[in-house]
């Protein structure tokens, strides 16, 4: 028999709107900065159709969580202040981005200094 995938049993957004924290039916919780989803949001517009379009998305320090949506069974539509929300948040992408946030996020940052940019937002 396959081994279940880990599944949520709550999805709870901080008040300040800027953390979400996911817990597992396996024990695992995962508090998210609203921040680390939007600059990894799996969306086309900042992943691409290939690593090259991938895109590095600066100046997103301060956004926040504005609604969470459930896409059937499988997945969440994250809104987020700066009116992006094109991003599907699978569980097993949840699993992911805790897993690998190490990796992910020090990526992120290497990128923005490579790039000169900033988590800032500018102005």
């Amino acid at each position: 028999m396959p081994e279940s995938k880990p599944w949520p049993t709550e999805l709870r957004l901080s008040k300040d709107r800027r953390t979400l924290t996911v817990v597992f039916d396996n024990g695992e919780s995962h508090a998210y900065a609203a921040e680390y989803l939007r600059v990894c949001s799996p969306s086309a517009e900042v992943q691409g159709h290939s690593a090259a379009q991938r895109k590095t998305v600066p100046g997103k320090r301060n956004v926040t969580i504005i609604q969470i949506e459930p896409v059937g069974n499988y997945a969440v539509r994250l809104h987020f202040d700066d009116l992006h929300n094109t991003g599907i948040f699978s569980w097993d992408y949840f699993q992911k981005l805790a897993h690998e946030r190490e990796s992910l996020w020090g990526g992120y940052l290497a990128e923005l200094e490579e790039k000169g940019m900033s988590r800032d937002p500018s102005g």
